[in-house]
């Protein structure tokens, strides 16, 4: 499923110059009549700061997603502190045939993030 997936991540800490091993993430679908968000996977990221398989292409509909890192846990398990306890990066998919990746690079105290392919 990870080379199928449609939807990849890549996360980087910044501070020091590496992938962001063993973070944790979700990903969530909105719910566009409930208005809630429902959880539809989870995973860690591996060495190379990138968490294979999400989702595959078939549960890949249009809509509102979210990827939830968990960058808090992250930094403390570095014996760091940090000013975001989790990151949140919501996102429409209008096209779900197409490809779509979105990367995180962050910092103890900033993140940036972007659509990538």
């Amino acid at each position: 499923m990870a080379e199928s997936s449609p939807l990849t991540t890549h996360v980087l800490n910044a501070t020091d110059g590496i992938p962001a091993a063993r973070m944790a993430l979700s990903l969530h679908r909105l719910d566009s009549k409930l208005m809630i968000w429902a959880m539809l996977s989870v995973g860690t990221t591996n060495q190379d700061g990138r968490c294979p398989g999400l989702m595959n292409q078939e549960t890949f509909t249009p809509g509102m997603y979210k990827l939830r890192f968990e960058t808090g846990s992250y930094w403390e398990g570095l014996g760091q502190p940090s000013f975001y306890p989790y990151v949140e990066v919501v996102f429409t998919i209008s096209e779900p045939e197409q490809r779509f990746h979105i990367p995180l690079l962050m910092s103890r105290f900033s993140y940036s993030t972007y659509r990538g392919s």
